[in-house]
């Protein structure tokens, strides 16, 4: 089923805090919500932390079920020699979680369905074979993160012995999400204090006792802020993590409990610029935008896929088509921290469901080599490295509305980005300031020589990549 989309409606605060609907990026629906009004102090000021490892990191989300035939921690394990090849830093695995069999979707049922916080899904494996891939990712090098479902939960989930803890009808039943079809969660009361408790305790479970480093958490914007500012607080006695917020509208998110929320903006505008809608000032605009209304040192995750729009939207070969490479290399060259997803290093090109068994199959590792050339490239450049570690988007003038050109300067490394975001080739000049000309390679290991006023021939989808000699 493709997800639907919904509209959160703004009530007073006190109201605003209990989960008024639910969205799980692994379930039927996302939400689209109406952009909630921030002040100028909270788009501003920033109080989120950051690890240090996080500042030139690239995500790569897992989807332990498909991943193998087996679907266990235990075989995911044996990938990770291959990932670390690969270059990626910080594994985000989704939700790892027992799913209720109740209202359960499909045969296997949402892994948004969570049945109980404090336990592995024994399909998966066992707690210690968990404890195992964490170790061994550890060992490597990687960071992890799970998949916190925070807004609602499986209907075996034992915390429904607790009626409060749970968003009720006039007639005192636990209600599903308003204003969904998801028929196979409940919605969960953020007005009740122990609940809250038992949320953060769950949280912190998994930090303590198995030393992951962050959580990815779905559809935050339907668990009030507060609750994750208070989560942050307390996680970060335990050790530094990394937060990522599912949600684009509530900005002040970031201002004291995440580090990035999800690049959707950019994502659609990737879509639509590859079925010939808009052109390149669409991705300047967006990009211009960024700084001023991110809270300093945050930023969005860019992807062309992730779990949610492969499942439900379709592949990037769907609908991105011959623009894939170059979508790719955008979100890997723009402010914010890149994502790949499951099977994309494998030229992944159907459709996974997020509620049968579908096995990704690795034989043809062609486009690893691809996304290895630009994790490298996010790595050993400064200018594009993540936040505050990296350098500022600053567009270039092109002669043609469908090049979009542009540098990233941080410290002494400069990096020059010109692409032809069309199905058209593209002729035109490019005007460098002039400190900018000079001496740079490109990214196939060419030297070139970038003038004041710069000449640029692309194919339709091409683009150049150049680093300051």
């Amino acid at each position: 089923m493709r997800k639907t989309r919904k509209m959160l409606i703004t009530l007073p605060l006190l109201i605003s805090m209990v989960g008024l609907s639910a969205c799980s990026a692994g379930e039927e629906a996302a939400v689209q919500k109406e952009p909630v009004k921030e002040t100028a102090q909270s788009q501003q000021s920033n109080g989120t932390p950051t690890p240090d490892w996080a500042a030139k990191a690239v995500m790569y989300e897992v989807n332990v079920r498909q991943y193998t035939k087996e679907g266990t921690f235990a075989a995911f394990e044996q990938h990770l020699p291959r990932l670390k090849e690969l270059g990626v830093d910080i594994l985000w695995l989704m939700p790892i979680y027992p799913i209720s069999q109740t209202k359960r979707n499909g045969t296997l049922g949402s892994p948004y369905a969570v049945d109980d916080y404090k336990a592995v899904n024994p399909d998966m494996g066992t707690a210690d074979d968990f404890k195992s891939l964490v170790n061994k990712a550890h060992e490597l090098g990687f960071k992890v993160m799970l998949d916190w479902v925070g807004n609602h939960t499986g209907w075996d989930n034992p915390w429904l012995a607790n009626k409060g803890w749970y968003t009720t009808d006039d007639a005192g039943n636990v209600v599903m999400p308003p204003n969904t079809n998801w028929s196979d969660v409940a919605d969960l009361n953020y007005e009740n204090a122990d609940m809250q408790a038992a949320m953060l305790d769950a949280m912190k479970y998994w930090v303590s006792e198995f030393d992951i480093d962050g959580y990815r958490a779905d559809y935050a914007g339907g668990v009030p802020k507060t609750f994750w500012e208070q989560a942050r607080t307390e996680l970060e006695k335990l050790k530094p993590v990394y937060m990522l917020a599912e949600d684009d509208q509530q900005i002040g998110l970031l201002s004291h409990a995440f580090n990035a929320n999800y690049g959707w903006q950019l994502y659609n505008t990737m879509n639509r610029l590859a079925k010939g809608q808009g052109d390149a000032r669409q991705v300047a605009s967006y990009a211009e935008r960024l700084a001023k209304s991110f809270p300093s040192g945050t930023y969005p995750l860019n992807f062309t896929s992730n779990h949610d729009e492969n499942a439900w939207t379709g592949t990037e070969y769907e609908r991105l088509g011959d623009a894939v490479k170059t979508m790719a290399a955008l979100s890997f060259t723009l402010p914010g921290m890149p994502l790949i997803y499951s099977g994309q290093e494998a030229g992944l090109n159907r459709r996974l469901p997020l509620f049968e068994k579908d096995e990704i199959g690795w034989e043809d590792l062609t486009m690893q080599t691809f996304y290895k050339g630009l994790v490298d490239l996010k790595h050993s450049n400064e200018a594009l490295w993540n936040g505050n570690a990296g350098g500022m988007y600053h567009s270039l003038e092109a002669g043609d509305n469908h090049l979009l050109a542009f540098e990233r300067t941080k410290n002494d490394n400069t990096v020059v980005v010109m692409m032809n975001l069309s199905a058209e080739p593209v002729a035109t000049s490019v005007k460098l300031d002039p400190a900018l000309a000079g001496a740079y390679t490109s990214q196939s290991g060419a030297s070139a020589e970038l003038k004041a006023e710069q000449m640029v021939d692309l194919a339709p989808w091409a683009y150049e990549i150049y680093v300051r000699q």
